[in-house]
This record gives structure tokens, sequence and C-alpha cells, in this order.
């Protein structure tokens, strides 16, 4: 196992607010503002769709994989030298539509994560085309997996306690069910003995779902760290590697876990 001990602590911004509808300019011109406030982080963390909302409009809004949110991204990435991460309705070179996280790094690098798990109350399924494959993603030495909204109800998808330091979650998760998400979070965070950082919207979507935020981050042993609530902001976090290394090395509970292969 690597030496945890060797890793820089990682500054995390998470951005929550409200997403106007449907409109990606809007929603690239309000965000950018945000992101001014998270200078200094290392890994910023945007809502699920955040350029659209959550929206069944796939072959109307669906941007190319270089299109012009892509490209804003890099720049946001390369202006504030930090990693960005969220998702949005993208066309896949296939011709599929994809609910696809973009995983902007200031050097220039574009990698993606497809969401797994399609909301089938919504119909996301008869739009969107599922992801076939976990991704691991590298910020300054820690190991991230990223997910997306209903993933995060799925403990299989989520589980690799051997590589994860951090599971990422960005989602429009509704009100409705709140009680849910905040019962989930720290239930994965357990599990894995990892970080767990999730980023919701707040504000009322062009369906009219309301969204109470509630973005929070999680240690390994499901404690709070931060709860944005329901605040409009960049909120931000100091993730400590030597914490969670002391605490596999306490508690090595993933010693013990099962093996099996995702099919």
């Amino acid at each position: 196992m690597r030496n945890l001990n060797e890793l820089p602590d990682l500054n995390l911004a998470l951005v929550q607010t409200d997403l106007v509808w449907q409109d990606p300019a809007a929603n690239r011109a309000k965000l950018e503002l945000l992101l001014e406030q998270a200078r200094g982080a290392d890994l910023i963390v945007l809502p699920e769709m955040f350029s659209t909302g959550f929206s069944m409009e796939s072959e109307r809004l669906a941007e190319p994989e270089q299109g012009p949110t892509s490209a804003w991204l890099l720049q946001q990435a390369a202006r504030l030298n930090a990693t960005i991460a969220g998702s949005l309705i993208v066309q896949a070179s296939d011709g599929s539509h994809r609910n696809r996280l973009l995983w902007a790094r200031p050097d220039g690098e574009m990698l993606h994560y497809d969401k797994r798990h399609l909301f089938r109350m919504a119909g996301e399924h008869k739009h969107y085309t599922a992801g076939e494959r976990q991704v691991e993603m590298e910020c300054n030495g820690w190991r991230v997996r990223p997910l997306v909204c209903y993933d995060l109800r799925f403990p299989v998808w989520s589980y690799d306690p051997h590589d994860t330091d951090l599971l990422l979650y960005t989602a429009n998760w509704p009100a409705a069910r709140r009680h849910h998400w905040n019962r989930l979070l720290p239930a994965r965070a357990i599990e894995n003995l990892c970080f767990v950082a999730a980023v919701n919207r707040i504000g009322i979507d062009g369906k009219g779902h309301p969204y109470s935020g509630d973005s929070q981050v999680l240690d390994y042993q499901g404690e709070i760290l931060l709860d944005t609530g329901d605040r409009d902001g960049v909120f931000a976090v100091r993730l400590e590697a030597a914490g969670l290394a002391a605490y596999r090395e306490r508690f090595p509970a993933y010693l013990d876990a099962d093996i099996f292969e995702l099919t």
C-alpha cells in the first residue's frame, strides 16, 4: 500500500449554487464569477449538469466532446491553476448522449467519467447511455474516484477501499429525498475507509423540483468536516492525508474485504 504520509494535504472547494435552466452560456458566466472565490484550491467541484440543470432534452442540449463548455472548463482550470470537475450533457464520439463528468486539469489534459446509474424515475435511461467503467483520477498524488448522483445508491459501484483516497459525488439530488443523501454519504465513507465529498445544487429547476443543497465533505469515519446547508457560494476544506493514513493503519478493515469482479 502507498505511504499516504508522503502526500500533501488536498485543498478542496465545492461550488453550490442555483442553475439557470437549460442555458449553458448563462451558467458559465455565473460560475466563472463564483470560481474566483475558489482560488487556492487544488480541486474544485461543480454540480451535476452544471451547464443546464438536470434535463432530459439530451438531443437538443448535448455538446460535442470538445464543445464550448469543455473548452471553458480547461480555461478556468488553467486560470485558477486547479483541477475542476463537474458533469454536463455530451454527445460522445459514437453518437450517444452521456451524462459525463469532465475532469479538467490546469495542464490542459481533459479526462472523463460517464455516469453509470441512470435515474429511471426521471426517464434518464431513455435519453442517455450509461457508462461502462469505473475511473480513477489523480490530483496532487491523491486517488480520486468521481461518481454522479444516482451512483450514490449503489455501494458495489462505489466500493474500492484499496486505492481510493476520496470518493467524489456530483449531483442534482432533489430535496424530497435529502434524508437518503444524508444517510448514504457517511455509509460510503465508512465502508470505503476514505474521504467523501459531495456537491449538490440549490434552487428550483425548470420542472419545478426544489433542491436543498446539503453539499458536504466527510472523513473516513463518516464525520462531517463541511456541511453547506442550503447556502449559495463556494465552500473550502482541507483534507489531511496523515489522518487518513493513521486511521487505515489503526483500523485496517480493508484487509478483510471480499474479493469480487464487476461485470
